[in-house]
């Protein structure tokens, strides 16, 4: 049962959201919640909570600040075993925190086969978190590595090949969420924000600190970073669904841009997106041989090329964005 739901979460906080709701369906509990400790500091960082309507994540720490002293002993090794809760911890080689379980007191008190089967899927629970920590900790080294080749590009010298602002994101994502994009393609749309000029590594220094105007030739090998891109992350097997959007994001709507002519609905919607915020951080930015565009001139810009290097629909929802002052902050931002 635990094992089902391991093999289709791939994050903590996914997997302890849906055990919340099967601890309530499997033991009939009127509500239930799991809390996650951080294995260094000795904290809780994360809680998991669902009372048959409605499901909850608390990852802030206001919020964690609010949990009992009768609860954090749980976490620290404590049973509570009573007729309306039943608390008991999760523990492998270290404690890495507890569930709960509880009943309202006009409902059948909680009985002893009650305890044994949330001990079972405590146990198998267990197992699920500490290797899925494992994994995300892996996630990090792998992302933290090659977020410091893109330092060393931004450092070897040419910006359109450097790592981007933090705010770069939060316009991805903001026009993301505009188009109703699902949380699993923004989560690969951060990937391909960090990772998508990795492979401009390969590229000779003298092409990327160049000044001028490229030429045909050294803008062909520019043109091949994408591919070598998405060869360095390849290997990894969380970034195989962010390849499509690394590879892609270069391509025209209408079908002229490259590496392999795709338009319309053959380019993946996260490629189509990062070209349209790619541009306007282009047009936007210090650039040594054109002239920096006001916000204003660059959204008719993206207007101009609708429908022949971008998705209109995108142009439009990035147009909508702009109503919103949080997202006209941002713009500024990203021309600093």
């Amino acid at each position: 049962m635990i094992y089902r739901l391991v093999n289709s979460t791939y994050n903590v906080e996914e997997l302890t959201l849906r055990l919340t709701r099967l601890l309530c369906q499997f033991i009939k509990a009127s509500s239930s919640s799991i809390y996650i400790l951080d294995p260094g500091k000795r904290r809780i960082i994360l809680v998991a909570m669902f009372n048959n309507q409605i499901n909850i994540l608390l990852n802030k720490g206001k919020d964690l600040e609010r949990i009992s002293a009768r609860e954090k002993r749980v976490t620290e090794g404590y049973a509570i075993f009573e007729k309306y809760v039943i608390g008991l911890p999760l523990v492998a080689d270290d404690n890495l925190g507890a569930v709960f379980v509880r009943r309202e007191k006009d409902e059948t008190p909680f009985s002893e086969f009650d305890r044994e089967m949330l001990s079972v899927v405590a146990e198998q629970s267990v197992t699920a978190i500490k290797n899925l920590q494992f994994y995300q900790e892996q996630q990090k080294v792998i992302l933290g590595s090659i977020e410091f080749i893109g330092k060393l590009l931004k450092h070897k010298g040419r910006a359109a090949t450097a790592s981007h602002t933090p705010v770069y994101f939060k316009i991805v994502k903001s026009l993301a969420e505009a188009l109703k994009v699902s949380q699993e393609e923004i989560g690969n749309l951060y990937y391909a924000s960090v990772l998508r000029d990795a492979g401009a590594i390969d590229v000779p220094y003298d092409i990327l600190a160049k000044t001028s105007r490229l030429s045909p030739q050294e803008f062909k090998v520019i043109r091949e970073h994408p591919a070598r891109s998405v060869e360095l992350i390849r290997p990894v097997e969380f970034l195989k669904p962010v390849l499509p959007i690394i590879l892609y994001h270069h391509e025209n709507y209408d079908g002229t841009g490259y590496p392999s002519g795709l338009k319309r609905e053959q380019i993946p919607i996260g490629a189509r997106l990062m070209a349209v915020v790619d541009a306007f951080e282009a047009m936007t930015g210090k650039r040594p041989y054109k002239r920096r565009l006001s916000i204003h001139e660059a959204i008719e810009e993206l207007k101009e090329n609708s429908g022949t290097q971008f998705d209109p629909r995108i142009v439009e929802a990035f147009i909508r964005c702009t109503r919103h002052k949080k997202f006209r902050n941002y713009l500024s931002l990203a021309k600093k």
